[in-house]
């Protein structure tokens, strides 16, 4: 049986996949849509009190906001290195065009940013963990790489057989060391050389003060929301590649992705300083790489 906070792929009407609002989730901030344009080709949006980063899953489109048109360049797949983003600010009307999969990341927000596109070559790869806990970030929309008012983006890409979002972390409140972050992790999953669909589990669990107990298996174009508790890890099955954008927003007044680990996990942390980065990463055509000694998890 399904968590309540597990959304099928495919379960929104078209042109949608995938639609979760804040409504939808039961919280104030974050939502995702993911568009097949394929049958669909263009698509009038209006922003209003939502900010919003648009990026290929798989395809190429154009965002057009009044005199400006943003391209969006094409991306074979969510495993075909980082992709273009567009940011569209308050109270806005665009039209997405194109084909493929686009996926609309978004926060509720008060101040409003300049539109503007962040190039696929401009996206920041960073690779984080080591042997078995090695995957890729695609750092386009975090608090650190982009500016915005409320909302932090990223991709994860999760070698098959691999450990991610590991060790778990938990980041629902406002202290010195942490940020409340309503989070949505929305999965693909990479074939097998055969064409066999691939799947993954992701779990998250509470505190006895706020107690939650979701480990859902993950198969293409299905979500998991976080709205409190430590979570991870996200697992690739062996043989499977998998592939999460994380979309995030909070009440706090700083935009930042501070965490705090499980502490029966944060030792694996130094384990890692022993152990080389899986030899599978990073994936095709990375545009830049860098690594910390102890990073933080994702």
């Amino acid at each position: 049986m399904h968590s309540t906070l597990y959304i099928p792929a495919n379960s929104a009407p078209a042109p949608y996949t995938v639609a979760i609002t804040p409504e939808d989730a039961g919280w104030a901030e974050s939502s995702l849509h993911v568009v097949d344009l394929d049958e669909h080709g263009e698509l009038a949006l209006h922003t209003g009190d939502t900010e919003v980063m648009i990026l290929p899953l798989a395809g190429a489109g154009n965002v057009t906001c009044g005199d400006d048109t943003f391209a969006l360049s094409p991306r074979e797949s969510v495993f075909d290195g980082p992709a273009d983003m567009v940011y569209v600010g308050l109270d806005q009307t665009y039209t997405l065009a194109g084909r493929g999969r686009i996926a609309i990341c978004g926060a509720r927000a008060e101040t409003s940013f300049p539109n503007r596109r962040v190039a696929a070559a401009d996206v920041a790869v960073e690779l984080r963990g080591a042997g078995n806990c090695s995957r890729q970030v695609h750092n386009f929309g975090t608090a650190t790489a982009f500016e915005a008012d409320s909302l932090i983006a990223c991709e994860v890409l999760t070698p098959g057989g691999n450990w991610s979002s590991y060790p778990a972390h938990k980041h629902d409140e406002n202290t010195d060391v942490e940020t409340q972050l309503e989070e949505i992790y929305y999965f693909e999953i990479d074939d097998s050389p055969a064409g066999t669909p691939g799947f993954g589990y992701h779990r998250v669990y509470g505190t006895p003060e706020r107690p939650i107990e979701v480990l859902e298996e993950v198969r293409s174009g299905d979500a998991v929301l976080v709205p409190h508790g430590y979570h991870g890890p996200s697992i690739a099955a062996p043989g499977h590649h998998m592939y999460y954008l994380n979309v995030m927003a909070g009440s706090g007044p700083t935009r930042a992705w501070l965490i705090c680990d499980d502490p029966a996990h944060t030792w694996l942390r130094a384990s890692w300083e022993h152990q080389q980065i899986d030899p599978r990463l990073p994936f095709p055509q990375p545009r830049s790489d860098t690594r910390s000694p102890a990073p933080p998890a994702g």
